[in-house]
């Protein structure tokens, strides 16, 4: 599962869950995407984690120069409210 992109994985789990919807998988076939299901939410969990974790804002000094700030929601809100 390492060799799939982020979208890839969001495009399986997205059928599955069309698949699961229906209702027309036996119990045991149902159990069986549904185990794939969650492989596929934690893999994306982790792409997501591990894209947060790159995430940088760039912020001006009041002297104008630019500085990296490590991405914070709080952050984020005080730029916006500038």
């Amino acid at each position: 599962m390492a060799k799939l992109s982020f979208e890839e994985a969001m495009a399986q789990l997205d059928k599955i869950v069309h698949e699961m919807e229906s209702g027309q998988l036996s119990l045991e076939n149902a159990l069986k995407k549904f185990e794939e299901g969650i492989k596929l939410s934690r893999f994306c969990s982790q792409k997501l984690d591990e894209t947060e974790k790159k995430i940088t804002l760039l912020m001006e000094n009041a002297d104008g120069s630019l500085k990296e700030m490590p991405f914070d929601a709080n952050t984020l809100n005080n730029v916006n409210n500038d």
